[in-house]
């Protein structure tokens, strides 16, 4: 690109990130392309206050909250000579629930000028203004709060580390500014919870929870340039970064790569922690299904990405029984 098309591609960008979509454009996307549904179960059930803070909290769309609990129960019972500590289980649902809020929150947060400007988010509590910064933070240290809560029941290292990766639920949001990888850095964080469910579940670290970390990581990055690949133009408009802007038409092989290399390090996992059979048997269904969706979702349909990522789930509980199986089966 020579340096004119450089200097009017930034032209435009400043351009369109000085004002909202236009309203043409944005009735063309429709509300499909919008991730908070009106009439679900929160607009029919929930008092309407509260509304505003379950849609900040996530609560509405659950599908993160598994995949950041995922690592952390994935750990407790690799960890368990039979059955996982059902406790332990219990306090990372909890955890999970509270920091995922407080993330999304800070999130909502700091990219709340940014959300006005795509389809997606626009609807969000803070762009659409039915909740204010303040109350956002307020919220934020309420759950906060929660997690610490949770985070006190368990052993010393788990405290600690449950501390050191506030470093990075800080960070993350601002990553989308500096690189095209912050989903690389989502991975990091969301899987933090396998480091976090080895050490409570033996007060130590060893191989075992290192290889589930980063054979989370590598699914992150699998799973989330899925999603990515949604805001794409939005992205390019408002010079926000992401892999799925670095990959673009290179996107399927790449997904390829960051599945099997997940599959990879959870096998090494599982044979460091002498697991039987079963394992591998779940191992399997779950490279299975990771693959299908490298190779069917189709990056250029927001519903199928969003339909992709919200599959990887099944990938979660796969793993999870299988583990859970070898120990007792």
């Amino acid at each position: 690109m020579s340096w004119a098309a450089r200097l009017l591609h930034k032209v435009r960008a400043f351009a369109v990130a000085a004002q909202p979509l236009a309203p043409a454009r944005d009735e063309a996307l429709g509300a499909s392309r919008r991730d908070i549904r009106l009439g679900d179960w929160a607009d029919r059930f929930a008092p309407a206050g509260l509304v505003p803070y379950i849609r900040l909290a996530r609560l509405d769309r659950p599908i993160g909250t598994w995949l950041l609990l995922f690592p952390g129960w994935w750990a407790i019972a690799l960890a368990a000579p039979g059955w996982p500590d059902w406790r332990l289980m219990a306090l990372f649902g909890i955890g999970a629930v509270a920091m995922r809020g407080a993330g999304c929150t800070l999130n909502d947060i700091i990219d709340r000028d940014f959300d006005a400007r795509v389809a997606r988010t626009r609807t969000r509590p803070l762009p659409s203004g039915s909740v204010s910064p303040v109350q956002a933070a307020l919220f934020m240290l309420l759950l906060l709060a929660l997690g610490a809560a949770v985070l006190a029941c368990l052993g010393s290292l788990a405290v600690l580390l449950g501390l050191l990766v506030l470093l990075l639920v800080a960070t993350y949001p601002l990553m989308k500014r500096v690189t095209y990888w912050p989903q690389f850095f989502l991975g990091l964080n969301f899987n933090w919870g396998a480091l976090m469910g080895w050490a409570a579940a033996t007060g130590r670290l060893d191989g075992p929870a290192f290889l589930l970390y980063l054979g989370g990581i590598a699914w992150t990055l699998g799973y989330d340039t899925i999603y990515a690949h949604q805001d794409k133009e939005d992205d390019v408009l408002i010079g926000v970064k992401s892999s799925a802007l670095a990959l673009g038409a290179h996107t399927r092989p790449w997904l390829f790569v960051f599945y099997v290399a997940a599959a990879a390090f959870w096998a090494a996992a599982g044979a460091m922690a002498a697991m039987r059979w079963p394992f591998y048997a779940g191992l399997v269904l779950v490279l299975a299904q990771l693959c299908w969706q490298a190779a069917k979702v189709d990056t250029e349909d927001a519903a199928d990405c969003l339909a992709k990522f919200r599959s990887n789930r099944w990938a979660g509980w796969i793993l999870l029984i299988g583990i859970v199986a070898a120990h007792v089966g």
